[in-house]
This record gives structure tokens, C-alpha cells and sequence, in this order.
């Protein structure tokens, strides 16, 4: 049993159970138990107990027949009471509304979680076209201007940049050495990071880091479809991404939330 990050082995039981939890949120369907029992490999008595337990605690859905699982509404309950608490999206979220305002486009915030992003908050655009990510959502963060900016923050970098950089679209930079060496060395001369077509096909996406804490964990972020992309729009965004990735630094700094 491998060791945590407290150095403790972890209690199987309590480890099994959020395995389980995390295998059915990172699902886009109800799996059966034949699935799970596949993809987790606990043995399928035990799974099938663990699931019956969870099905009663509300943390876990299943189908009428019993057939098929599916994260639960208490899981809801806990995602939500985190976002509640979280003082960057408390601070964070009226500058997501006045960004989103003055340009007009999608406003992200985004937290680092081993070597992906995950979206905290966001602002849809009013434009009938528009890009948009829901709040949960997992990205890598070598693929996204949100990652981006906070990977060029990082004194480790490196082991948070796997070794093979999976395409998300045929325009993902793939080549870790040139992310490495030049994009996110580009990203520290330029104060943002920028990507076009990288994460989304047909949508260019601007961050900001915010430094407010060390080592950096959060950014801000600007998606526009490059329909609507030309110079002069590109100019307003940066400007209110950076004015805005200022301002929410600056009140978590002084604890002004």
C-alpha cells in the first residue's frame, strides 16, 4: 500500500472509497459494476457492499434496476460547500462579472491540482457564440493559458509537466522541451500566458497568475472564439485580465475579502 503525502500508509477501506467516488465523477455515464470492478480492480463482492453502502448515504445514484452507478447528490452538497468557503471565488467572483462586462467574453478561475487544472468559477459570454467550461471541470495544465500562467510561476515546474504531453487538438504543443524552455520562459517576459486552438478547436484562451500565495496555485483566464479575435480586442482583454488578476491579488494579500 503505498504511503500518503503525510508519509502514513492509508487506511484501505477509506482509500477505496474515494477511488471509487473519483472514478464515477470522472465518468460522462452510469458504469456497472463489471466496470468499475474492471477499472478499480477490488474484488467484486467488496465493491459491490461499498457501492449498496454509498447508494444509502446518498453519495452514490443508481439506475431502477440497480444495474448501473453514478456519483451521488451528496456529492454536490461537498463540491459546493468547498466553492462556498473558497476565498478566492468569493473575492474573485464580481471581477469574473466585471471582465466579463467590459469585453464581453468567457472569464475563468482556475486552481492547479497535480498537473491539471480544475475551473473554480466562471462567466459565460453573452454572444450567442461563445465558449464556455463548467465549474469541476479538468484540464492539463501544459494544454491551457490558465496552466500556463501558473506553471511559469512555478520554481517546480518540471514535475508538474509529464513526461508526454498528450495533443487535446492537432495545434496542442506536444514538444515538452519547447514548452518548457520557450512558452512558459515567453510567459514570464510577456506577464500572461496565450493559446490558440490548443485546448479547444476554433477558441484562443489568455491567463493571468495570481500571486497572492506562494507557491502560486490559481489564474485567471479570458476565452474568446478566434471568430471574434483581432487585434484590437486582443489589446482589451489582456488589459482586463491584468487589471483584474491585480486587483484580486491584491485583496487576498491584504485579507480584504
Amino acid at each position: 500500500m503505498a504511503a500518503t503525502e503525510t508519509g502514513r500508509a492509508p487506511v484501505k477501506s477509506a482509500d477505496r472509497t474515494v477511488e471509487l467516488l473519483e472514478a464515477l465523477a470522472r465518468a460522462d455515464r452510469r458504469l456497472t459494476l463489471a466496470e468499475l470492478q474492471r477499472d478499480l480492480g477490488y474484488p467484486k463482492s467488496s465493491l459491490y457492499m461499498l457501492l449498496q453502502t454509498l447508494v444509502g448515504r446518498g453519495w452514490v445514484e443508481s439506475d431502477p434496476a440497480g444495474s448501473a452507478y453514478g456519483i451521488g447528490v451528496r456529492a454536490l452538497l461537498v463540491g459546493t460547500s468547498y466553492l462556498d468557503r473558497d476565498p478566492l471565488v468569493r473575492v474573485g467572483t464580481p471581477v469574473l462579472e466585471e471582465i466579463r462586462a467590459e469585453v464581453n467574453e468567457t472569464v475563468h478561475l482556475a486552481r492547479l491540482d497535480g498537473h491539471d487544472v480544475v475551473y473554480l468559477a466562471s462567466r459565460e459570454s453573452l454572444h450567442h457564440l461563445r465558449s464556455g467550461s463548467r465549474v469541476g471541470r479538468r484540464q492539463p495544465a501544459y494544454a491551457t493559458a490558465l496552466g500556463r500562467a501558473i506553471l511559469a510561476r512555478r520554481p517546480d515546474a518540471e514535475e508538474l509537466v509529464p513526461q508526454v504531453l498528450a495533443p487535446l487538438t492537432p495545434d496542442t504543443l506536444t514538444d515538452r522541451r519547447a514548452l518548457m524552455t520557450g512558452e512558459l520562459g515567453e510567459v514570464r517576459v510577456r506577464g500572461f500566458a496565450r493559446e490558440r486552438e490548443q485546448n479547444v478547436p476554433g477558441v484562443g484562451c489568455f491567463g493571468v497568475a495570481l500571486p497572492y500565495r506562494e507557491p502560486v496555485t490559481d489564474a485567471l483566464s479570458v476565452s474568446v472564439p478566434l471568430a471574434r479575435l483581432d487585434e484590437a480586442h486582443e489589446e482589451r482583454i489582456v488589459a482586463a485580465l491584468l487589471r483584474g488578476g491585480r486587483r484580486i491579488t491584491d485583496l487576498l494579500r491584504t485579507g480584504a475579502v
